[in-house]
């Protein structure tokens, strides 16, 4: 076609066609006068906006939308402190492998570099968290950036593209032509590595399957469950990962997280297979990078990663495949597995140590026993059901005794950042209204990103979220006791009434102060029809499923003498 046949568009025309172009149907947003132009534009186009109460809350919840869809959530902010305050749900899409686009406003072009009113270098500012950032000069050429910027964020190892938007090249025409639809390349295993897999496991005694990471379907995950059955092989999730595998599958050996099952820990680290798709084996599910050594594992390891950089950059593996997990997936579960399976008896005792780690949560003490609590949502949870979580103690809990059955019901941070929990809840509800949506949160969690509770009343996004109030930043207390028992400084939190907070947004609140007052709670929260806050007053002594405060502080304490 002609350019002088194509009509001239503005900036924030030509960018929100492009979006649409790109499937988008759904922003989430901050609005600005720096992109007055762009939101104009999406008056008229067929996309939904979330317009959120902050900027991080924004990008947690494009965050939710790339994990729950694998395209990019898309995340709208202003310039300056509206881009620094989406900095945290950036850097959660990067150390998550979570596909994102944050589109930023800027100062005009002729002020640059002269630090106008809220200027900010972008490439500068997120260049170390972001896959790619950058800015965009010209009106024309806004398909090709951001169809580069679909590819960008989806491919390899998935994460976040920051893109930078001068308030004067939105308003600016220009003849442009919207680029093709993005898509994520497949990466296929090679048929070399895949013999070389099926040779290791004939030969193997105790392996070990642990999956991570993104880039899965829910046919990645149903091939991945039908190549652990066909050879009976005990199967690991990473930190936060966990509902990439049905936790109540017989062959299912746990969480590989913070303090992991000790006979977990033990088994991954005596194995003679160690077989890792998917993830990176980072801080978290490496427990402190003590589970393999470095750079060369005791353990035989296959790692399958999307991304060939993250081959060897830490472990040298004895098997390298270069493939993302979907693809994997599909030619293991066309494996033919051995006549005889050698280690059927150790994928028993995996799951036998799995059921003896998490069926029955130790009783806790105070007036409200959180682990009575989870172990009641484990069984009125529907199987679909999608659970949220920001960081601290409370969420110890929810890794080791409830049960993750199918692929998406799990949005938590692997980067361990506090304030997700709420603004996921709210991003899943708006792409799955069906479904049910539940957010945990500590009170210091809550009180992060607690104001998109409004955004959920704004829409009538029916989720429920349970605050575990404990009077204190509960994780910090933890180490302090045990690295400085008893100097106690600056963890104590004196909270307001969340149940009357949840109605002050329009929604519904209950307060719960005992045990029994739980189950009853939580059902007349999920029966409202609103958004709902159930306010669990736990006592601040049950730190973990294992211990107290009190005994830590007499641990160090002990061991101070």
């Amino acid at each position: 076609m002609e350019a002088t046949n194509t009509p001239a568009r503005t900036g924030g025309r030509i960018l929100v066609d492009a979006l649409v172009a790109q499937g988008v149907d759904h922003v989430f947003c901050v609005p600005g006068e720096s992109y007055l132009a762009a939101l104009d534009a999406f008056h008229d186009a067929a996309v939904e906006i979330t317009v959120c109460r902050q900027e991080g809350g924004a990008a947690m919840m494009a965050d939710a939308y790339g994990k729950l869809t694998g395209r990019p959530g898309i995340c709208f902010v202003t310039r300056g402190p509206g881009a620094t305050n989406a900095s945290p749900g950036i850097h959660i899409a990067s150390q998550d492998s979570t596909p994102m686009i944050v589109l930023v406003g800027q100062v005009g072009r002729d002020m640059r570099d002269r630090e106008a009113f809220q200027e900010l270098d972008y490439s500068g500012v997120f260049g170390t968290i972001a896959k790619w950032a950058t800015e965009i000069d010209d009106p024309a050429r806004i398909p090709e950036y951001i169809h580069r910027a679909f590819m960008t964020a989806m491919n390899g190892r998935p994460g976040p593209v920051v893109l930078a938007l001068p308030e004067d090249m939105l308003t600016q025409e220009a003849v442009a032509f919207d680029a093709p639809y993005a898509e994520a390349v497949p990466t296929a295993p090679p048929a070399d590595s895949m013999a070389r897999l099926s040779a290791m496991l004939a030969g193997a005694k105790r392996p070990v399957m642990v999956l991570g990471g993104s880039r899965w379907s829910e046919q990645g995950v149903a091939d991945i469950r039908r190549f652990a059955e066909a050879f009976d092989l005990p199967v690991g999730c990473q930190f936060r990962r966990q509902s990439l595998f049905d936790s109540t599958h017989p062959n299912y050996a746990g969480d590989v997280g913070i303090g992991p099952n000790p006979e977990l820990a033990k088994r991954l680290k005596e194995t003679d297979l160690f077989l890792l798709v998917g993830g990176r084996m980072s801080e978290m599910p490496s427990s402190g990078y003590t589970l393999l050594d470095i750079p060369t594992p005791k353990q035989p390891l296959v790692h399958v990663h999307p991304s060939a950089e993250e081959l060897g950059r830490v472990y040298a593996p004895t098997l390298a495949i270069h493939a993302d997990p979907t693809s994997f997936a599909a030619a293991a579960a066309a494996l033919a597995p051995p006549a005889a399976i050698a280690w059927s008896a150790e994928t028993r005792a995996a799951n036998e140590a799995y059921h003896g780690w998490s069926d029955v949560a130790p009783t806790m003490p105070g007036a409200v026993d959180y682990s009575a609590v989870i172990a009641w949502l484990r069984d009125w949870l529907p199987e679909d059901a999608i659970v949220c979580n920001g960081a601290g103690n409370y969420s110890i809990w929810l890794h080791r005794f409830l049960r993750y059955r199918r692929f998406g019901t799990q949005l938590a941070p692997t980067s361990g950042s506090m304030g997700y929990g709420i603004p996921a809840a709210v991003g899943a509800k708006r792409i799955h209204p069906d479904r049910t949506v539940v957010a945990f949160a500590g009170d210091g969690c809550f009180l992060m990103n607690g104001q998109e509770f409004a955004t959920a009343a704004q829409y009538g996004l029916p989720i429920v979220v349970v605050v575990v109030d404990n009077g204190m930043y509960g994780t910090i207390r933890m180490h302090q006791e045990r690295e400085y028992p008893g100097r106690v400084t600056a963890t104590r939190l004196e909270n307001p009434d969340f149940a009357a907070l949840a109605r002050a947004y329009g929604g519904h609140g209950e307060t719960v102060e005992s045990t029994a007052d739980f189950a009853p709670a939580f059902e007349r929260a999920a029966a409202s029809g609103k958004p709902a806050i159930v306010h669990v007053k736990v006592d601040p002594e049950a730190i973990t499923p294992t211990t107290t405060l009190t005994k830590l502080r007499e641990m160090a304490l002990a061991k101070a003498r």
